[in-house]
């Protein structure tokens, strides 16, 4: 039997703020941090003001080595810290569902996400995770979005899109910018170019995969926000 959870939104749970901005929309709140600690704190203010299921919407970083920038991952299971993490089945075939008959359709694929605690930067590091999880892709955030999914009985999904592929060892000055609130500065990127001007081809590179990344989350949102598997009265 579908159980209407009301008029309670999404929450969106991302690392930055952009990746928030994106998320944001009709039914859909958004909160974001790039510091467990703080990220935890929001999405558990957010949750007291009601909410009909949880989903890890942004970015990741690829471990499968034939995913593309901007490709999308649709997640089962979540293995991280707490464990194996199971997403919500209805939920995420609607949200697969959605990108059908959409150019996203053909660059979408459905499996693990690995979630961990500090970042994966290198090709070695990448292989090993993929080798000991199967995970398709990484990021920072979806194991305490599942987390606390599940200790709250909320339904809960993973949507990602991969920014830096398996086979590219992200450059220092590519997390330098990140402050803990998940906003980014200009000033320790440069900082980094000044101390190591080798990185730079490598992070224009990662600017050319961003704008790919960008394109497939905006797209991503509206065509969920088409299809309603965001947004009000969801049911299950």
């Amino acid at each position: 039997m579908s159980v209407s959870r009301g008029d309670a939104p999404v929450i969106a749970v991302t690392g930055m703020a952009f990746e928030a901005r994106i998320a944001r929309g009709r039914g859909v709140e958004a909160v974001y941090a790039a510091r467990a600690d703080w990220l935890e704190r929001a999405l558990t203010d957010a949750l007291s003001r009601g909410c009909s299921g949880i989903v890890s919407f942004g970015t990741a970083g690829g471990l499968a080595v034939d995913l593309e920038p901007g490709a999308l991952i649709v997640a089962d299971t979540v293995c991280g810290p707490f464990g194996p993490l199971k997403t919500d089945a209805a939920w995420s075939a609607r949200i697969a569902e959605a990108f059908a008959g959409t150019p996203l359709e053909r660059i979408t694929r459905f499996g693990t996400m690995a979630g961990i605690t500090a970042p994966v930067k290198s090709e070695a590091e990448k292989r090993s995770l993929n080798l000991s999880t199967g995970a398709l892709a990484v990021d920072m955030e979806s194991h305490i979005a599942g987390a606390i999914a599940t200790a709250r009985g909320l339904p809960f999904a993973v949507c990602r899109a991969v920014v830096d592929p398996a086979w590219r060892t992200l450059p220092p000055a590519a997390t330098a910018s990140l402050r803990d609130d998940g906003t980014t500065a200009i000033g320790p990127i440069l900082r980094e170019l000044i101390r190591q001007p080798a990185q730079l081809g490598a992070l224009l590179r990662l600017a050319s995969d961003a704008r790919a990344v960008r394109t497939s989350l905006v797209q991503a949102r509206h065509a969920l926000d088409v299809a309603r598997a965001l947004g009000f009265r969801l049911m299950w």
